[in-house]
């Protein structure tokens, strides 16, 4: 079994659909509350919702960049993570902890196939957002609206967004707003791999030097 993290492109996001992972044509973010209300008005929602969320994407994609990881397993995609800078996200404005910081970019999406969880994906895409924005430099936080009830799929759980490294940034009773420094996420990174270099080396067998030429000549009597 093979795990893969990618960037999120409309191709991957369709392929998000066709392996029935949900919120693949979620406009909850994407729209602030007028367009998602008139959108719900035409003759089809779920067609112009898919059609609203690839022109999101690839709007982010053209203005701002990367704003999603995809994981796949054997190829096939089975959890995502989207993120972007507040200005590409009406929808965080209805939430009663809005607004986000302005040093910080809005973690909106993260999705596991329950048949792939407890696996460490979730951990692994935020891990990879991080990565992502690390290298970009200039983004101190990311940070995201929280659901402590757990009773939707368009808000990540406050449970998981805590387990991962998240802390709470504004409290509230149901949508609390959560945020983790990238500079903590940095430093974690660090003594992850000081650690494993440390393990390596106290397993690697230790070897005599080999003696120079000098050591192995008899000196004069």
């Amino acid at each position: 079994m093979t795990r893969r993290m990618v960037r999120l492109t409309p191709d991957r996001l369709e392929a998000l659909g066709q392996a029935g992972v949900p919120c693949h044509t979620c406009v909850r973010w994407e729209l602030d509350p007028v367009r998602r209300a008139r959108l719900d008005r035409t003759a089809d929602p779920l067609a112009g919702a898919a059609a609203e969320k690839e022109a999101w994407l690839s709007h982010v994609l053209r203005e701002w960049g990367s704003c999603g990881r995809v994981a796949l397993v054997d190829d096939v995609p089975v959890g995502y993570v989207v993120y972007a800078p507040p200005a590409f996200v009406p929808g965080a404005d209805a939430h009663p902890t809005a607004p986000v910081s302005p040093d910080a970019v809005l973690l909106t999406t993260a999705h596991v196939d329950p048949r792939h969880a407890g696996g460490g994906l979730g951990r692994a895409l935020v891990q990879a957002m991080a990565r992502d924005l690390l290298e970009r430099g200039g983004i101190r936080a990311v940070e995201a609206f929280g659901d402590t009830r757990s009773r939707g799929r368009c808000v990540v759980s406050a449970d998981f967004l805590a387990r991962v490294g998240f802390k709470t940034h504004r409290a509230h009773p149901t949508t609390p707003r959560l945020r983790m420094e990238l500079r903590s996420a940095l430093t974690w990174r660090e003594e992850v791999e000081a650690a494993v270099e440390r393990l390596v080396g106290a397993v690697r067998p230790r070897t005599s030097p080999a003696p120079s030429l000098r050591d192995a000549e008899t000196p004069d009597a």
